[in-house]
């Protein structure tokens, strides 16, 4: 075998090891990784899961030399277990659903994130606070039964309203307040009558007179909901843009709209645990999440619409997720410090007086 010169060896080695940490979707410079390096990441389970130990860590391991172990469990879970482990963090990474995370940067449970170029390119409503940054959304919105409205000779609905209408009466889902998807349409009812966050009565008074008289069903997950669809007995619901398409997937007519008035960004933020044994690292893999390659993994395996606004998605992918700077426009973004701070009250007095 002829053999390759020092200086050419040095060569190859330098260009493949650039070559990784572009892949990696990060510049930062920092110490290398040792092989046995660990880093821990929580997340939630089941399709989230298997993407991310099939795709998104191998490249990232491999180029920083790192063991990325995956914490499984629901955002509640993992705010429980950064709360648990204050002052011994084990939990490098922690990607959560926005009120939780939240929660988690109000409780100092998470670090300043450093600046870096990815940060330039990201939707203003990304940027969650210091702490912590939209790695991707959702969005709340209505999701209708197409022909079942057609069949009523009823206009398409294009706003929140539309759950109000009386010629819908116990033809309406609603989910329950301790469902995200419940809670934003308090909110929103609550804005549309003078409120919002800091004086959600409007809110409960639209919620208990005019919505909830047309409320068949207050079904607690999104799997009943789209049961109560199949079968006909709901026609009109607030829906999530990613279950939206899964149901629509089975060839249910489910449309789902952005009411005029705006749909409700839910996000999945991401932070570095303050105080953990691997902060660099975890500042890679975060700015890694939001790189163009990673945003679009996610957009197309588990309906994840980008936070990174030069990610370029095929039509069929961009139709299933939140997408390009039209569409975004069409979202806004909840107040999760005041409803953090009130949420257990709200939760009783939803009980006690709307959901009845």
């Amino acid at each position: 075998m002829k053999k390759v010169p020092q200086h050419r060896a040095l060569s190859l080695l330098s260009q493949t090891l650039f070559a990784a940490l572009t892949l990696a979707g990060t510049c930062a410079v920092s110490a290398p990784a040792h092989a046995d390096t660990t880093l821990y990441v929580a997340n939630v389970g089941g399709s989230n899961e298997d993407m991310y130990r099939q795709k998104i860590d191998p490249p990232f391991e491999k180029a920083h030399h790192v063991k990325i172990v995956y914490v499984a469990g629901n955002s509640s879970d993992t705010l429980a277990k950064l709360q648990a482990q204050k002052g011994h963090e084990q939990i490098n990474v922690a990607v959560m659903d926005d009120g939780p995370m939240y929660q988690a940067m109000q409780l100092g449970l998470c670090g300043k994130l450093d600046d870096a170029p990815v940060m330039k390119d990201l939707y203003p409503l990304a940027h969650l606070g210091p702490t912590a940054v939209g790695v991707g959304m959702v969005a709340t919105g209505i999701g209708y039964n197409e022909k079942a409205f057609a069949k009523l000779g009823l206009p398409a609905p294009d706003s929140w309203k539309a759950l109000a209408d009386p010629r819908l009466k116990g033809k309406v889902g609603v989910p329950p307040i301790t469902n995200t998807y419940g809670l934003h349409t308090l909110v929103m009812f609550a804005r549309m009558n003078g409120g919002g966050e800091k004086n959600i009565d409007p809110g409960f008074t639209a919620m208990k007179t005019r919505v909830a008289p047309n409320v068949l069903s207050w079904a607690p997950t999104p799997g009943e909901m789209d049961g109560l669809m199949q079968s006909g007995d709901v026609i009109i619901a607030p829906y999530g843009s990613g279950r939206a398409v899964a149901l629509q997937n089975t060839g249910f007519p489910l449309k789902f709209i952005y009411p005029k008035e705006g749909g409700v960004a839910l996000q999945v933020g991401a932070c570095a645990v303050a105080q953990n044994a691997q902060p660099a690292l975890s500042q890679q893999f975060i700015q890694y999440l939001l790189s163009p390659e990673v945003q679009a993994m996610q957009a197309q395996d588990i309906g994840l619409g980008p936070v990174n606004k030069t990610v370029k998605l095929p039509p069929d992918i961009a139709a299933r997720v939140p997408y390009g700077p039209d569409q975004i426009a069409k979202l806004t973004s909840v107040d999760w410090t005041t409803i953090n701070q009130h949420r257990s009250a709200w939760t009783e007095r939803w009980n006690r007086s709307v959901e009845r």
